[in-house]
């Protein structure tokens, strides 16, 4: 539990690499997440090569980390394997609809954070890259990712060239539900921001971005509605090409 509650983030690491062996622990580590139906439908592709960095690089908006981190980790929803597997075993499968991505999304997911965990334990630096799905369909490029599979997440790995303050978290009353989901009144959601709006990071933010609210940096400048529904577009196509929207 001590590594979970003290997980930050690193985007600046040293150039050792990481063992052969100590990258497969970690690795297997994340193979036993919990999965659907113990089928595994996911896959993990691992990236040292410069040259596959440089071409990832600008899909990941030039964060420099994908070139300095030793590893970096594509999670994929992978029904591709799976599929081969029944055709082969004279089994017909009926996962070409966007519940199968969704639940190999949910299989990617678990085995990454299982990787993170691992990865922590052993003294090494995480981070976890959102720009995966904005970019899916280039990044289906570069893997050469056949039929079937879906770029989820992107994780860099390496051992931390600094220790960053943890990012902040809202208080557990604010997320947690007993029994039944109670819906927040306005009083309740000042509450639960009060401790995220205070913070000489949302000061320096407001300032940077010149708005009033922190929410305002969230939907003006961070995550726009713009650019929300382009990147949606983008992943609604790859999921298309990649064979996950048979509404039959």
């Amino acid at each position: 539990m001590k590594v979970l509650l003290n997980h930050r983030s690193i985007r600046k690491y040293k150039s050792d690499p990481i063992d052969e062996s100590l990258l497969n622990d970690i690795l297997t580590a994340g193979t036993r997440a919990s999965t659907t139906g113990n089928m595994q439908v996911y896959s993990i592709i691992v990236t040292r090569s410069e040259e596959v960095k440089k071409k990832l690089l600008p899909l990941h908006f030039n964060q420099q980390m994908i070139i300095q981190a030793p590893v970096v980790l594509t999670f994929c929803a992978d029904f591709n394997r799976f599929n081969k597997w029944c055709l082969q075993r004279k089994a017909n499968p009926g996962y070409d609809n966007f519940l199968s991505f969704f639940t190999a999304a949910i299989d990617a997911l678990l085995v990454a954070q299982n990787v993170c965990v691992a990865a922590e334990e052993q003294g090494l630096g995480i981070c976890y890259l959102g720009t995966t799905t904005y970019t899916a369909d280039k990044i289906v490029e570069v893997l050469n990712l056949p039929k079937g599979v879906v770029p989820i997440t992107t994780v860099t790995m390496g051992y931390p060239d600094e220790k960053p303050e943890m990012s902040d978290r809202l208080p557990l009353a604010g997320v947690v539900h007993n029994e039944v989901y109670m819906d927040y009144s306005e009083g309740d959601i000042d509450q639960i921001y009060q401790h995220k709006e205070a913070l000489p990071l949302t000061e320096q933010l407001l300032k940077e971005n010149n708005k009033e609210t922190l929410a305002q940096v969230f939907t003006d400048n961070r995550y726009t509605k713009k650019d929300n529904v382009a990147f949606s577009k983008v992943l609604l196509k790859v999921l298309e090409q990649q064979g996950f929207m048979n509404n039959e």
